[in-house]
């Protein structure tokens, strides 16, 4: 396989990421299917799909005609068979659990193609924790975007059994999308940038789970002191506070620490709520038109 000869990418759930995956794939020229367990959720992702390519269209990265035409690329099913058909690459995006990705890897190992390049979207994970199951551990690495509508890094990371051949292919399909690839030398759970993101809002998780200030006074402290639009807190509603919760809570358990089981507990009571940020409608700040995009919000009037 080579990445001039990847033509059909199979998206595994729907959820945000897989959207943008798919979508960004779509706009790059590839056929898409998106798969998910539930007929259900597949009707919320045509939605979200289509939001995607408006925010595409507001950012000028295409025109409503090559929109359209990148629409009319995607098919959904919930029809495993049908989606592992003729598929040259997979990208992964299911909840952060490497049992959950193993099976996942597995059960598709036996529906695609040989040729076919497994990828995951993980966002704290290693794909070492899921390979040996998968059942094509030589062609499986870690393959990992922010979000496509602003941001043009993808990360990719080999795990000890993934081929060089793999690798190449991988960073060469990231340039097709118009990502920058940025390739890790070592297996390290997170990344670059997530590493960092995650540090950042575990110390704010901390300080709200303790009580120590409101949300939105450590969020007016980080964006009053580096002058960004928005704070920790507005980040994590932009992930989903699904997402972020899975991410605390599975190494929550895995490490055993009180503070990191607090902090799961914290954001579990938003997530038991539906409040599971800009997806939803409400997380820790309610959309469209949220409290810290407001005038007043760095200052405390509003």
């Amino acid at each position: 396989m080579k990445a001039g000869e990847i033509k059909k990418v199979l998206i595994i759930g729907s959820g945000t990421m897989g959207r943008q995956i798919g979508f960004l794939c779509a706009s790059c020229g590839y056929d898409v299917v998106m798969y998910d367990i539930e007929t259900k959720a597949l009707e919320g992702a045509k939605k979200g799909v289509e939001k995607v390519s408006k925010s595409f269209l507001q950012w000028k990265k295409c025109t409503p005609e090559s929109a359209e035409e990148s629409l009319s690329r995607i098919t959904y099913t919930s029809d495993p068979l049908a989606a592992a058909r003729d598929a040259d690459l997979v990208s992964e995006s299911v909840p952060e659990n490497p049992e959950l990705k193993e099976r996942v890897f597995a059960q598709f190992h036996e529906l695609c193609p040989e040729r076919t390049i497994f990828t995951s979207n993980t966002s704290s994970l290693v794909a070492s924790q899921f390979a040996k199951g998968c059942g094509r551990p030589e062609k499986l690495v870690a393959f990992h975007f922010y979000d496509v509508r602003t941001a043009v890094i993808a990360d990719v990371m080999p795990h000890p059994g993934t081929t060089r051949d793999t690798v190449n292919v991988v960073m060469d399909f990231a340039r097709s999308l118009k990502q920058i690839p940025i390739l890790l030398e070592k297996e390290y759970p997170g990344f670059l940038f997530n590493n960092i993101l995650m540090a950042i809002m575990g110390s704010a998780l901390t300080l709200a789970s303790r009580k120590i200030a409101p949300i939105q006074d450590i969020d007016r402290s980080w964006t009053g002191v580096l002058r960004i639009p928005m704070g920790p807190f507005a980040m994590m509603d932009g992930v989903g506070l699904d997402t972020v919760w899975h991410i605390t809570n599975y190494w929550a358990d895995k490490l055993k620490d009180p503070q990191s089981q607090a902090n799961a507990r914290f954001l579990k009571d938003f997530v038991d709520k539906g409040k599971l940020g800009v997806k939803s409608g409400e997380g820790f700040y309610t959309y469209p038109n949220p409290e810290f995009q407001r005038p007043g919000f760095l200052e405390g009037t509003k």
